[in-house]
């Protein structure tokens, strides 16, 4: 089964414009019976997801969580309580034959995120993301991107194809910043506390800074840079 012969992404993508996100992640339930599966950085949107797969619509599809090895420490205590909560079917990928941020260094260098970003994320990211994908033999992965989030992703469609033929499902495009922490408060969803200390997206912690009033909500993300996405998602 390959998502580029098997669904029509334009029909979809008019009908599922105006869907819920419980509603596009039932679809995706009905219609990719196996292979699906969830990307996730345990930001707000990401577990809202996660709540709804796991607990409204009880079909708990494999995770993928990518340790950089330099997430911030509340993002690690909140994968550890999600994992708790929700009994996640979690699948933790990262760069091989380092466990360290003192190895990493080691092996690729001192703060290679300054030296040659793109190399960081291909080793810390994207290598380790196809990897997983590739192993959990994925027909499609959910993200938790929202239209919103940054002019990058303003005309994102709901369904898209990756760069290897697999169907990316983004059920909170069409959702705002606001929508989606109404929904955190109404259901008691848990999120990461550093969102309320001026952290709207959380990356890694050497690259990541606060937000100032007016910025998009990813301004924080590779600060004085003129990059907008780590990759995996180009």
């Amino acid at each position: 089964m390959t998502a580029s012969t098997t669904f029509d992404l334009v029909a979809l993508n008019q009908q599922l414009e105006t869907a819920t996100p419980k509603e596009i992640l039932a679809w995706s339930i009905k219609n990719i019976p196996t292979g699906l599966v969830q990307t996730s950085a345990f930001n707000v949107d990401d577990i809202i997801l996660t709540h709804i797969l796991y607990t409204e619509l009880q079909h708990p599809v494999p995770v993928i969580f990518l340790d950089t090895l330099y997430h911030f420490p509340q993002t690690l205590e909140l994968v550890a309580k999600a994992q708790e909560i929700y009994n996640l079917d979690l699948k933790t990928y990262k760069t091989p034959d380092v466990d360290s941020r003192e190895a990493f260094a080691a092996k690729f260098g001192e703060a290679l995120w300054d030296t040659d970003i793109a190399k960081f994320h291909d080793i810390t990211k994207i290598e380790p993301l196809q990897r997983g994908l590739d192993e959990l033999n994925t027909v499609a992965w959910i993200t938790g991107r929202r239209r919103d989030q940054a002019v990058t992703r303003a005309t994102m469609p709901v369904l898209e194809l990756d760069g290897k033929g697999r169907l990316k499902i983004n059920p909170l495009a069409t959702w705002t910043r606001k929508q989606s922490w109404e929904y955190v408060a109404e259901h008691k969803v848990i999120y990461n506390p550093l969102h309320d200390q001026g952290y709207p997206s959380i990356g890694d912690e050497p690259i990541t800074t606060k937000v100032g009033e007016g910025e998009d909500e990813r301004a924080g993300r590779w600060r004085g840079s003129e990059k907008t996405e780590c990759g995996i998602h180009i």
